[in-house]
């Protein structure tokens, strides 16, 4: 009964809009809180937090997806459409996700796979195609898009290869053990560590495609941009071939992502058929 009533609560919204690159009206709706972990046993907090907004347009076929995770440090932050994201020819499955204290590592990772799958299993019944399914966030979400496209295990444990994402894109990510898993752990946020809850601990030469962006080095946190710059060089040591870091010159954590979703857009446009790019 609960699981019936939780889908309930969706609620749709039309917005018609005129996408790039087509000479008719692309038709757009957002459909709000839907739940992407269903079961009679869930928390209160699960049922809350593990919802995501799913954006699409209802009028083309066979269209990518972004599913984004959103920042906040793994403790904060709300699921929302990116307005640089909306009507561009792409749909966008904005996920929330559980947050640190009320739960620890790794259940915010098994959360942002289980967006994932339920993207997987449900994208094309609204049009998208399952071969066009990308993975990006900011920050922690950004975090949370390398650990679940690199670390294999959390997506097997939903039945999804994670090679079958089309390309991740994690904006300004932490590439060492996220500050927050230290803090939980008693761990002082600047000590790093590296461990099997760092994306650098599961570099590969088969993983998607890659999208590395963080802000000027030199006002970044911590850090963050030679973070991803070792990630960047290991992974090519190791062999992956489809790998790009870009820093955005003058932008600071809190406001690179907004010029990074032109080139999240160009990623995704250069890895989809012709027809299909946003």
């Amino acid at each position: 009964m609960r699981s019936n009533y939780l889908l309930l609560l969706a609620v749709a919204l039309t917005v018609p809009v005129v996408a790039q690159n087509s000479a008719a009206p692309t038709r757009y709706q957002l459909t709000t809180n839907i739940p992407y972990r269903v079961a009679l046993d869930l928390s209160a907090d699960t049922q809350e937090r593990c919802r995501l907004d799913l954006y699409c347009p209802t009028n083309r076929q066979g269209f990518s997806t972004v599913v984004w995770f959103h920042g906040g440090g793994l403790t904060g932050g709300n699921r929302s459409v990116p307005t640089s994201l909306q009507a561009k020819g792409i749909a966008v499955v904005a996920a929330g996700y559980r947050l640190s204290p009320q739960v620890k590592a790794p259940v915010y990772i098994e959360d942002a796979a289980a967006a994932v799958a339920w993207t997987f299993r449900n994208i094309a019944r609204y049009g998208g195609s399952t071969n066009l399914i990308f993975v990006s966030g900011h920050s922690a979400g950004g975090y949370l898009t390398a650990m679940v496209g690199l670390d294999k295990h959390w997506l097997a444990a939903e039945n999804v290869d994670a090679n079958r994402i089309a390309g991740l894109a994690p904006l300004s990510p932490q590439a060492i053990t996220h500050f927050t898993i230290r803090s939980e752990r008693g761990i002082d946020p600047k000590q790093p560590i590296i461990d099997a809850l760092a994306p650098l601990y599961h570099v590969r030469s088969d993983a998607p495609a890659m999208l590395l962006v963080t802000g000027d080095r030199e006002k970044e946190l911590l850090g963050r941009y030679e973070e991803n710059a070792y990630f960047w060089r290991m992974m090519k040591i190791a062999g992956h071939s489809d790998i790009q870091l870009l820093e955005l010159q003058g932008y600071d954590h809190g406001h690179m992502a907004e010029p990074a979703f032109p080139l999240l857009l160009e990623f995704i446009a250069k890895r989809s058929p012709a027809a299909t790019r946003p």
